[in-house]
């Protein structure tokens, strides 16, 4: 990336992108790497930490981070630098134009993104440890999942079974959606009560050694009625069929078309409004995106959702997301709950 796009230096800031790099933990420094040298930046703060973590040739103190940061790029002989553009405030771009005239500063955006793509062994046993809590913690708390309880008090529940099962924390706020807020894609965890006849969509993660999980599954408690069951086989066979489309070289947006194209031969195209899926790795959403905009093709080692879903307004709405790892000949699953209809006790 050096050499095409004619750097002296490139800066990290991204603090997922300096622990891939790196494996520096903490929140906050900086990961200057020239064609033969890796510097890491930080403050008083996490200087001890990095000693113990940071893999760089030199490890550095600053007490201001654009002091020390130039600092290091003028001793570095570096004039044109570029830059995480899609995560560097403007702000900061024009406080480092203004303090370092001398620097022609890159922005890097689609460049930048595939680094983090193909996952090696050590990162897929992550991202499998974290999908086995999802398991472990869900099946615990199952029978909480009952008439009478609020979405808020199953979230809750979910986020403690899975840190005593080791989880660091919480992927995201978890989505609670029963009932009409089914209809919701994001209707995050609230205190409406849980009633038999409906289906409730439980999307959910946790971070396990920096890497994510991200799980959806929608049951129904008791009977429901037959339109929503009708809903929930047809997300459930485009959940299948794109599954099985899944191998190294197909573009990811046909991917996205599988699922799609089969949801709207159901007629329920106009009720799936996102795209299928996401990267998931250091961050819960990460590159790549497998939606019909993605440009991006399978390769082995690539981990993302297959989540499709049909939401109507006034009646509720069905999600099923599983994380998948792209292998040479397909893909295996890395999530573990059962997807198929499960009704809970009314």
């Amino acid at each position: 990336m050096l050499d095409s796009c004619g750097l002296d230096a490139l800066v990290i800031l991204d603090p997922a992108n300096i622990r891939y790099l790196s494996e520096f933990t903490g929140t906050d420094g900086a990961l200057v790497i020239t064609a033969d040298r890796c510097w890491f930046l930080t403050d008083s703060r996490y200087t001890t930490q990095a000693r113990r973590q940071v893999v760089a040739d030199q490890i550095r103190e600053y007490r201001i981070k654009i002091d020390g940061l130039l600092e290091g790029l003028r001793e570095l002989g570096a004039g044109k630098v570029g830059f995480e553009s899609e995560f560097v405030p403007f702000a900061t771009v024009q406080k480092l134009q203004t303090a370092a005239p001398d620097i022609t500063w890159h922005p890097l955006g689609a460049e930048l993104k595939p680094i983090r793509g193909v996952k090696d062994e050590g990162e897929l046993a992550a991202l499998s440890e974290a999908a086995r809590l999802n398991e472990l913690a869900f099946t615990e708390i199952l029978p909480e999942i009952r008439p009478g309880v609020t979405e808020r008090e199953v979230a809750l529940a979910l986020e403690f079974a899975l840190k005593r099962h080791g989880g660091e924390e919480k992927a995201f706020d978890f989505i609670v959606a029963s009932g009409l807020r089914g209809a919701m894609p994001h209707g995050v965890a609230s205190d409406k009560v849980l009633a038999s006849g409906e289906l409730v969509t439980i999307d959910f993660g946790v971070r396990c050694q920096g890497y994510h999980s991200d799980e959806t599954v929608t049951v129904a408690i008791g009977e429901v009625p037959s339109r929503l069951r009708e809903i929930f086989d047809v997300v459930l066979e485009a959940h299948d069929r794109a599954i099985a489309a899944i191998r190294p070289g197909v573009p990811l947006a046909a991917i996205d078309a599988v699922a799609r194209d089969f949801i709207g031969s159901r007629r329920y195209a106009d009720y799936f409004g996102h795209g299928l899926g996401h990267g998931v790795g250091l961050e819960v959403h990460e590159y790549p995106t497998v939606s019909s905009r993605g440009e991006a093709f399978a390769e082995a080692g690539m981990v993302f959702t297959v989540e499709p879903g049909v939401y109507i307004p006034e009646l509720g709405g069905v999600r099923i997301e599983d994380m998948v790892a792209v292998t040479a000949d397909g893909c295996r699953l890395l999530t573990r709950l059962p997807k198929g209809f499960r009704s809970l006790p009314a």
